[in-house]
């Protein structure tokens, strides 16, 4: 690696992806010791740049090219932390790969990435009940692990930072259609006010979480089972924060679901059932951070390009009334098992 590489600083890295040609990644994966056979694939991700690099006579790697300027490198070591401190529980998240040094985070023209060993598999199914017995157990024991201390670089969840500051950043930007402003101010305004509610009525307790669970997020191999990946968005959160994005389909269905998750999160971990009160907050909280993070995204290229129905007054209309009825929800009995 070149000396003035190793040496910069954040303030020296580049602001965007304008840089990062494919003969830049070959060159950056080659920078720690490996020969590539000049095979790149991008792999799909928006928020970082990930490419799967050929590796002369070996597995290829990933290599994750952290956005421009998002994350401190302490906010990205201690995501690297959390996820080798799981593997070395012999617990399945997928952490970096370490040079000789040890260090996972690395440096290059401008960039910083992280490489990790490719790992295979499909999304689980939602309901195959074995399954998410299965996702319960792991978990349990991540959270388990998870608790012995808080993350101190990276962030904490709250609905400031999931509602608040996202949709100032819509009622302050040209996307949201002048005749839905009022309204828009109006919900989220009494979502984030009825959010807070939960929150203060349940006091839950925060520990490290994945942030990001997802069945995106989780790769089933059919010999080794469930595989975490992308810890990018790990931050401090109630426990449910981790469980609630495994659901999907009716009220009914998410009950059975969250059941069977439940048995198997018990078998390791203690549940606080009162955390079963902010499902729906949390719903409606990703959903105002959701719209949030593609207008903040919006001047890299790739977001017009793949999110185009986003700059339309169809989406926002829909986005508008999709908040309203999660009003409505957090008016009604919160989630509850049977």
């Amino acid at each position: 690696m070149l000396p003035w590489v190793a040496a910069m600083t954040t303030t020296e890295l580049h602001d965007d992806y304008s840089h990062l040609t494919p003969d830049l990644v070959i060159a950056a994966v080659e920078s720690l010791g490996f020969w590539s056979d000049a095979r790149i694939f991008p792999l799909n991700s928006y928020e970082n740049r990930v490419y799967q690099v050929g590796i002369e006579e070996a597995e290829p790697m990933i290599a994750k090219f952290y956005r421009p300027l998002r994350w401190s490198d302490a906010a990205i070591l201690e995501e690297h932390a959390f996820s080798q401190q799981l593997a070395d529980l012999e617990l399945p998240a997928v952490a970096p790969w370490k040079n000789p040094g040890g260090q996972t985070l690395h440096r290059y023209g401008g960039y910083r990435f992280a490489l990790y060993r490719r790992q295979g598999g499909q999304a689980p199914e939602q309901d195959d009940f074995d399954q998410l017995l299965w996702l319960g157990r792991l978990l349990g024991r991540f959270h388990q692990a998870a608790q012995t201390q808080l993350f101190q670089a990276r962030p904490t969840l709250s609905v400031q930072r999931m509602v608040r500051e996202p949709a100032d950043i819509i009622l302050q930007s040209e996307f949201l259609p002048t005749y839905l402003k009022d309204r828009y101010q109006d919900i989220t305004a009494r979502l984030e006010q009825r959010c807070q509610r939960a929150f203060d009525d349940v006091q839950p307790r925060f520990l490290r979480c994945h942030g990001d669970c997802h069945i995106g997020n989780i790769l089933w191999h059919r010999d080794s089972g469930p595989w975490f990946v992308d810890f990018d968005d790990c931050m401090n959160a109630p426990a449910v924060q981790d469980l609630w994005m495994l659901l999907a389909g009716s009220r009914i269905e998410q009950r059975a679901q969250f059941s069977e998750l439940l048995e198997g999160y018990e078998e390791f971990f203690d549940f606080n059932r009162r955390e079963l009160q902010l499902i729906e907050p949390l719903r409606s909280m990703r959903m105002v951070y959701y719209a949030g993070w593609l207008a903040r995204r919006w001047d890299d290229p790739a977001f017009p390009a793949n999110f185009h129905w986003f700059n339309t007054p169809h989406y926002w209309q829909n986005h508008v009334n999709s908040l309203q009825e999660q009003l409505m929800l957090l008016d009604e009995e919160p989630f509850q098992l049977y």
